[in-house]
């Protein structure tokens, strides 16, 4: 049916088809001979200009022959102006005639007859006002009654005659041919006027015959709509499993990372606890080794949890206005300790360029996780480039990345010579726990946490490379266009030491009664006075009775009230308190959007001795 129904619109469609080839020959036909008509009227605008042109170039002649004779006969200067004007306007014009009629063109012989006539009479009427001037009369007259000058005069006027009669026959023939043009588009008008309307009456007729045909072939169309949609939805359902398989592929793949890097962790805590616990026991004190064992696998696991929650585009941001120039000079000393001598270090850095809103710290570990990769595929030797520029993504590349929003970047690129990467490998660089690094020399997420990183802070992020031409990582970060001063970041290198010996009163709210211990001795080891509980309304109960408190660390996700709860209670007693809050899951009260909110001291879970005596050290010296 449908087979039908198509053959009958084609047959339906031929009479519309042939009445719109007939309208479009008419418009055609109209319109070349507006072309025509068109050009004609240039042409004989043309004529006419060089008809004047040939006018003015014989007046000109002859207002020269007229000068010389009056100067011959009377020897007054005053007859001489009209011979000077045509000497002086004689070469313009002549101009103006070749550009007319140039070489090649059907009157360009007679055009050289003119010139050349011209020439003569000119050398003629020079040399006798020469003569004459020099007192020799008589040879002047002489040349005058030889006829030459008369000669000339009558080939200037036949050349420009035999001109206007090849212009004239030239127009002639032009007119007869538009007449004819004209009778043809005339007669061809009147056919094609004759032929649509039989080709609609014919039209009329077809489409009541066509018209059940259709309506049946809609019936059928119906029916197999109602199959395909049915069809559809099938291979909707098979696709979604398809996506259910792959996403559980892809969890068994990061899940599968986290176990092995974590089992090895665990490994390392474990044995080095059981050690010592049997040094200890047979009253063996030189467990030193196995307790740093342990602090180094636990540091590293807490390192490897910071990257997830980097590459899931979890972790707490402190954004602040910033000056990557100001970044990468001040990470110059950093990047060297950390790549070695061997590689050479280049930093090409942007003139004027932009501010841009970012968390300081992490821009400098985004750098530094780059910089550790090329040294790798450099083979610890080769050149390492940084680079800073103003970018502007527009709307084509965004169409190109559906997940880059077209605008103004600013750039950060850090460029290698080691082996490149293939197309295959790009595709899946920034998946986690992918690495082509040997076995135990990398966990494969350190380019997953620059890209969660870079993505958590609305930028973009992307590879270019080729197999042995080496590799450059571009980090676009969106431009920040208000009047805040630049914040530079506080960088030190190394563990820090323990601060001194502290005497604040310190409240710990903790629900989890090890964690909560633990951290307790770690402040009395800090030196503070600790004061524990074990909930938000334990604590401010205690915060009311003791009036010494000076600082609150609470933890954020609490049965009941949680801590940024408790600490609006709090202030509401004590204004001078202040709070550090800390938690190992991100998505809490304190950060927004992957952003901490303005004036918060937050600290991550776990976290060491050190980063807490710095963190509650700042807190007591805010304002």
């Amino acid at each position: 049916m449908i087979v039908r129904l198509r053959r009958a619109l084609r047959w339906q469609a031929l009479p519309l088809i042939a009445g719109f080839a007939i309208v479009a020959l008419i418009v055609g036909g109209r319109a070349i001979l507006a072309e025509t008509q068109i050009a004609d009227r240039d042409a004989s605008l043309e004529a006419i200009e060089a008809q004047q042109t040939l006018s003015s170039l014989l007046s000109l002649a002859q207002d020269a022959e007229t000068g010389q004779r009056g100067y011959l006969l009377t020897g007054e200067k005053n007859y001489l102006l009209p011979y000077r004007h045509a000497v002086e306007a004689l070469p313009a014009l002549l101009k103006r005639v070749d550009e007319m009629f140039p070489v090649g063109s059907d009157r360009a012989q007679q055009v050289v007859g003119i010139k050349d006539a011209l020439a003569r009479m000119q050398a003629e009427l020079a040399e006798t006002i020469r003569l004459y001037d020099t007192g020799n009369t008589a040879k002047a007259l002489d040349i005058v009654r030889g006829g030459r000058g008369r000669l000339d005069m009558d080939q200037i006027r036949a050349n420009i005659d035999a001109i206007r009669r090849i212009d004239g026959a030239s127009l002639a023939a032009r007119g007869e041919r538009m007449e004819q043009i004209e009778g043809w588009l005339r007669a061809g008008s009147f056919a094609a006027l004759l032929g649509i309307f039989l080709l609609g009456i014919y039209t009329i007729r077809q489409s009541g015959r066509r018209f059940q045909e259709v309506a049946a072939a809609q019936d059928a169309l119906r029916a197999k709509n109602a199959a395909l949609l049915k069809e559809i939805e099938t291979r909707e359902q098979a696709e979604a499993q398809l996506r259910q398989v792959q996403k559980m592929e892809a969890v068994g793949q990061l899940t599968g990372g986290i176990a092995h890097d974590f089992n090895n962790m665990l490994a390392i805590i474990t044995s080095a606890m059981n050690l010592a616990q049997r040094k200890l026991a047979r009253g063996e004190h030189d467990v030193q080794n196995f307790v740093e064992a342990a602090a180094d696998a636990a540091e590293r696991a807490a390192n490897l949890t910071a990257r997830l929650l980097a590459f899931s585009r979890q972790q707490p941001l402190a954004p602040q206005i910033l000056d990557a120039n100001r970044l990468v000079t001040g990470m110059s000393d950093l990047l060297r300790r950390t790549l070695g001598h061997a590689i050479e270090i280049e930093t090409v850095l942007a003139g004027g360029l932009w501010k841009t809103h970012a968390d300081p710290s992490q821009v400098e570990n985004a750098i530094i996780n780059l910089a550790v990769n090329a040294r790798d595929a450099m083979d610890d030797k080769g050149k390492l480039t940084i680079e800073t520029a103003n970018c502007h993504l527009d709307e084509a590349y965004a169409a190109a990345h559906p997940d880059v929003k077209a605008g103004q970047y600013v750039m950060i690129a850090v460029t290698d010579t080691g082996a490149g990467m293939s197309s295959d490998i790009i595709a899946k660089a920034f998946e986690p726990f992918f690495t082509t690094k040997p076995a135990a020399k990398g966990t494969g997420l350190g380019l997953s946490q620059v890209f969660g990183f870079v993505k958590q802070s609305g930028g973009h992020v992307k590879i270019y490379s080729e197999a042995g031409e080496g590799t450059t990582i571009k980090i676009y970060l969106p431009r920040f266009t208000g009047s805040e001063e630049v914040a530079t970041p506080a960088r030190t290198s190394g563990r820090s030491d323990v601060p001194a010996k502290a005497n604040e009163t310190v409240l710990l709210v903790e629900d989890d009664d090890r964690v909560r211990a633990s951290t307790a001795a770690t402040l009395l080891e800090l030196g503070y006075t600790v004061i524990e509980a074990a909930g938000g309304d334990e604590a401010l109960r205690k915060l009311g009775e003791n009036t010494a408190i000076a600082l609150m660390l609470t933890d954020i996700v609490m049965q009941g009230m949680n801590g940024r709860q408790l600490a609006e209670q709090a202030r509401k007693q004590s204004r001078s308190l202040k709070v550090v809050f800390m938690t190992g899951f991100t998505r809490n009260a304190v950060v927004h959007n992957g952003v901490l909110d303005h004036d918060v001291h937050f600290i991550a879970k776990p976290f060491t001795m050190e980063q807490l005596a710095a963190k509650l050290r700042d807190a007591l010296a805010s304002p």
